[in-house]
């Protein structure tokens, strides 16, 4: 009987362990994408407005994922996309052109 009770406890306490974890690192990510927003100069547009050629290339590249936020921002002429994608239940951060060509932002710092 004693078993069973070490058992229950200590499965309680991973799934609220877990739970916190889970709650810090959301968090944090949305602290970095409103910090990022707000230097990059990024103007949020509504999810159904992207060019048809980024929604190919999400398609293509990231099966079964879903845009859930976008913004662009336009420089000399041309415009980039930043987006928020959910894939598999992860967040990811892409950036892309206006012809769906994917924009690695950490090749070009180097540059």
């Amino acid at each position: 009987m004693k078993k069973l009770g070490l058992s229950l406890m200590a499965a309680a306490a991973m799934f609220f362990a877990t739970e916190n974890m889970n709650a810090q690192v959301e968090e944090v990510t949305e602290t970095e994408a409103q910090v990022a927003d707000k230097t990059q100069d990024l103007e949020e547009i509504d999810v159904v407005a992207l060019p048809q050629a980024i929604k190919d290339a999400v398609m293509t590249d990231f099966s079964g994922a879903t845009t859930e936020e976008a913004w662009v921002k336009e420089k000399e002429g041309k415009k980039m996309y930043k987006l928020h994608l959910n894939v598999d239940g992860e967040k990811k951060k892409v950036y892309a052109d206006e012809e769906g060509n994917w924009i690695d932002k950490k090749e070009k710092k180097d540059k």
